[in-house]
């Protein structure tokens, strides 16, 4: 779109290096702080990004008198509420300082899981029936606002994620299997797909280059995602790598039943 970003991140939480860009930094649950950054930015629309760590303790909680006006269970929902009721929290509190969210697939369409495989690999029919199981049971994960993601090996379900996230789901896969209790004759996939009740503008199941190395340290045979609501990062890099692990990824439609694939 031609436009130059302003990136704010969260202190403690931000892993990369942003310096090419405009960026300020603010703490966790600084409401205030990040309402003057959007003003003194000129900031009307925001792409939220990435994960957050830990949620703000009480104290750390800043809101402005007018969010506690308009949204008087912050504190709470910031402080107890679950994944989605969050992010729908974050959504209002955006809104109320005078910025509309937008998903990352709205500036970056590109980034989209399309219905497939992506690369050379391709799932074998046992790796469709681990597919099925997996999708059945991250669909119910989701509707629990738990997770998105979870792993079925021979037709069972191994590993169901939590608000440890992908990565270390797929390292206690890792840990199972190297310790005998998952067969090594079986494989099996790791199945994201979006939550039912999720807002699509924030937290859409994400994957990229290190979810291919990790699901190779478990042991996969591929990892499938949920069509048109799941992004892909780095995709010519991370097919490369998937390809050169033997690793199927490809996108699933729920909507088509048994033949998720098309």
């Amino acid at each position: 779109m031609g436009e130059n970003p302003f990136i704010v991140r969260l202190r403690d939480d931000s892993r990369f290096d942003w310096s090419g860009f405009d960026n300020a930094v603010i703490s966790v649950g600084d409401v205030a702080g990040l309402g003057r950054l959007l003003r003194e930015n000129q900031v009307d629309r925001v792409v939220l990004s990435g994960g957050v760590a830990r949620r703000p303790e009480w104290r750390e909680i800043r809101p402005t008198a007018g969010i506690l006006l308009k949204l008087p269970s912050i504190v709470k929902t910031l402080l107890s509420g679950g994944d989605d009721a969050v992010l729908q929290m974050v959504i209002k509190i955006i809104s109320t300082l005078g910025a509309k969210v937008i998903g990352a697939h709205e500036i970056a369409p590109g980034l989209l899981a399309t219905t497939g495989p992506f690369g050379g690999q391709k799932p074998a029919e046992e790796d469709l029936k681990d597919i099925r199981k997996a999708a059945e049971a991250a669909l119910t994960l989701g509707k629990l606002d738990v997770g998105q993601g979870a792993v079925s090996v021979g037709g069972r379900i191994v590993a169901l994620e939590g608000v440890e996230g992908t990565d270390a789901m797929l390292a206690r896969v890792a840990a199972l299997r190297a310790e005998g209790r998952i067969s090594p004759r079986r494989k099996g996939v790791l199945v994201k797909l979006c939550k039912p009740q999720q807002d699509i503008r924030a937290d859409l199941p994400t994957i990229g280059i290190e979810t291919v190395e990790n699901a190779k340290r478990a042991g996969l045979a591929g990892i499938a995602v949920e069509a048109g609501r799941a992004l892909v990062l780095d995709r010519e890099a991370m097919l490369k790598a998937a390809d050169e692990a033997g690793i199927f990824v490809c996108g699933i439609d729920t909507s088509l039943g048994g033949d998720m694939i098309g």
